[in-house]
Order: structure tokens, then sequence, then C-alpha cells
């Protein structure tokens, strides 16, 4: 844990907490993070988006797609515990600034591959600058926002990065019209992030771990622990969030997003172009979706502190069951009602940022969750979308996707609402734990 100091002299009895800090600039400080994220997203998403013309240039099949996703994933295993650690040794401004701004040049490398092997090996080197983004982002958020406006701060930033996805989709793939538009799509977005990433050094000020938790207010940080095995264990021994690791692996939905052009061209026969339409309510729909998830996380919280977020994830991962059945399985033939049902997709899978990295806030103490977030996106996360993205370019080229897309988008997920069930037994004391480690670190500083 972290050592805490008075910041200042008082006399008379110690004070009991302090009222909920408010940390300056907190809403422009969250822009500069979601545009981090956006640029990230933004040229991970091309390849995926793109991938039908990468194929015939390149002469792949639909396996490579299934590695390149897995390959890009896996590595963030490897490389966000390290950015971690760089940032709790140097800073989490000087990290974010590196790895995910000036490592655009990967990015704009990536254009010029000429084969399966370079692009492979400069994607997952983009991939690995790009692993320092979600866990460092979720925990400053943490840091900018108190508990309960977390649900509306992770909504509005996640619906803001799905708003400018949707818009910026369907342009991505008119790229495929355009001789050698992947590449260009690839330039163009690598000297965006190197530019962002300078925006970032004059811009973003880091508000400090704990900023916005009430018992913290007044108090100094002097030290906090990084992703050690000692970290791992105590987040370990937190029961919800062990819940929330296994839902991770259970989360079939990463892979509508990284097949979701694929998928209906290969299995319904739509040109790439055409097929790329459904990116602008997918987009649109996760839009919707965070939004409402951030007001109604926070509705929640309040309505029935002991169910109520457990219950709206739930409800999130059976409706996206529902609708990924009738997304995916039927054929209609236009496609006006693959729009229609991958917008309503896309708005129960925005509900779950902006109800699962705050119920992960609320259960761990604030200089571990960089540690959470890294094992919950960057451990986790990756895993299952590296097996879900593996699995389904090497079972699509042998059996087609629709069956794979019948097991993990539907059949897994509606077993993922189910064992989340198991949410309901153990947050509330979570959280109720967690708030009396903050109560007691308080007074026995200010004793």
């Amino acid at each position: 844990m972290s050592e805490l100091v008075d910041s200042g002299p008082r006399t008379g009895p110690p004070p009991g907490p302090a009222a909920t800090p408010q940390v300056a600039g907190r809403w422009s400080q969250l822009s500069l993070l979601g545009g981090t994220l956006l640029v990230d997203g933004t040229e991970a998403g091309l390849v995926t988006g793109l991938f039908p013309v990468i194929r015939q240039a390149l002469g792949l099949n639909l396996g490579a797609l299934g590695v390149l996703t897995a390959a890009g994933k896996l590595v963030h295993v490897v490389a966000a515990p390290l950015w971690v650690w760089a940032a709790q040794r140097w800073s989490r401004r000087g990290v974010l600034v590196v790895a995910t701004g000036l490592w655009g040049v990967w990015g704009v490398a990536a254009g010029f591959a000429r084969n399966f092997t370079q692009l492979l090996l400069f994607t997952t080197v983009l991939a690995a600058g790009y692993a320092a983004a979600q866990p460092l982002v979720s925990e400053i958020i943490g840091d900018l926002f108190d508990a309960p406006s977390r649900g509306r701060a992770v909504g509005l930033l996640y619906g803001a990065l799905a708003l400018a996805g949707a818009l910026l989709g369907p342009l991505i793939g008119q790229l495929a019209g355009v001789r050698d538009g992947w590449r260009w799509g690839l330039w163009g977005i690598g000297a965006l992030n190197i530019l962002f990433g300078l925006v970032l050094l004059r811009r973003f000020r880091d508000p400090g771990s704990g900023a916005a938790e009430r018992q913290l207010a007044g108090l100094v940080r002097t030290a906090r622990p990084g992703l050690t095995p000692a970290s791992v264990g105590s987040l370990l021994r937190i029961p919800s969030f062990l819940v929330l690791l296994g839902s991770r692996l259970l989360s079939g939905h990463l892979l509508l997003g990284t097949f979701a052009v694929v998928y209906l061209v290969d299995e319904f026969g739509f040109t790439t172009q055409r097929a790329a339409v459904v990116l602008m309510p997918l987009g649109l729909g996760y839009v919707a979706g965070t939004l409402l998830g951030g007001f109604l996380s926070d509705w929640a919280a309040r309505r029935s502190p002991r169910h109520g977020l457990p219950a709206v994830l739930q409800g999130a991962q059976f409706a996206f069951a529902a609708l990924a059945f009738l997304g995916t399985q039927v054929h209609y033939g236009g496609i006006g009602v693959y729009a229609l049902l991958f917008g309503l997709m896309g708005a129960v899978q925005g509900v779950n940022p902006a109800v699962n990295r705050p119920m992960v806030m609320a259960v761990t103490p604030p200089e571990l969750r960089s540690a959470a977030f890294t094992l919950y996106v960057s451990v986790f996360e990756a895993i299952a979308w590296a097996a879900f993205g593996l699995g389904a370019g090497l079972l699509g080229d042998r059996i087609g996707l629709r069956p794979v897309f019948l097991a993990v988008l539907v059949i897994l997920m509606a077993v993922n609402g189910a064992f989340l069930t198991l949410l309901h037994l153990w947050y509330a004391k979570d959280v109720d734990r967690a708030q009396r480690e903050l109560d007691l670190r308080r007074s026995e500083v200010l004793a």
C-alpha cells in the first residue's frame, strides 16, 4: 500500500474525512485521454476493417486475420506490465506521450509492408506501444473523478470514442476502393498519432494517484507499489475482481468488431464497401450504449448499491446474446436489417465499459488500479481477444464463420451472463471493505 503523510500542520482534534475533492480541469484532461484511445483504436481498426483488400493485396487467407489479431493482443500481456512499471518509475504522462503518441511511427512503417511477415511485425510492435493506453487511462480516470461520477465519465469517454469511430469507420471502408488505400490509411493515422503525442506532451497534466478520493484529500502520496507479485496477490484476494476477470475470458462480443466486415463479406456475399456500412450503426449504437450505460451505472449504484451494477452488467450480456443470434445467424438479404441489428448489438455492448470500469475502481485501492487494469484489460481481455481471434480465423477457414459466431457471440455470452450472478454475492462487500480501508488509512495518518 502507499505511504501517506499529512500535507500540512493542524491544531485541535484530528479532522474526519474531507469533502470529496474535485480535480481542476478534469473534463479537459479526460478529452485528451480520449484522443489517445481514439487514435490508437482507429489505427488498430483499420487493419481489421480493410482486411478483405489487404488479404487480396498480400495474398493472405482468413487465418492471417486471426494471427494479426492474436499477436496484437498477446503482446499486450508482456508489454502492458512493462509500460505500467515505467510509468511508476518515470511518469504516466511521459509513458503516454511515447507509447501511445510517438509510437505511431510503427504505424507508418506498417503502411510500407510488402508481405505478411512485415505487416505482422510492424502491427505487433505498434500494438506493444498501445498496450500502455488502457491500464493507464483507466487508472487516471479513477484519479480524475470520484465514485459517484465515474460511470458518467467513462460512459461519455467511450461514447465519444464510439461516435468518432462510427464516423471514421465507413470512411476507412471507402479506402478499399482506392489503390493502396489501406497503406495511405496507415500512413495518415500513424502521422496523426505522432502529432497527438506532441499535444499530450504540451497539454496533459497528471492529477496524481488518489486525487479524487475524499479520504485522501489533503494527504500526500510518497510511494506506491508497482505491478509486483504482492500487488497481484492483493488483487486476486478480492472475490468480485476475480469474477470480473473470469467474465473477461467469457466476453465473446470482443470478436464482433474484428470480424464484422469480413463476416458479412464471406457469409452473406456483400462487397467490402457495402459491408463496411454496418460500422456506422455499430459505432453509433455503441455511442448510445456508453452514454446510457454511464448514467445508468451511476443511477443503479445509487438505487441499489448491492445489486444495481451487477444487474446492469449481467443484463447486457444476455441482451447481446439474443441480438447476436438475430444479427449473425439469419440471412435477410439487404444490408439494412444487419445495420439495425449491429447497431443494437453495439448499444448493449457499449453499456459494458461504463459499468465494469467503475466496478473495478470501486473494489480496488487507488495505488493498485493500474495493476488491476493491467490484469483486467491488458492480460485477461487480451488473452480472450487473442484466443477468439485466432480461433475464429483458423476455424473460419475450415468450417465457416457462422458456427463460430454462434458459439462465441451467442452461447458463450449467455454463459457469461449467468456467470456474473456471482457478483451479487460479493460486490457490495468488496466496495465496503475498500472504503473502510481508505477511512482507516486517513484516520491513522491524522491521529
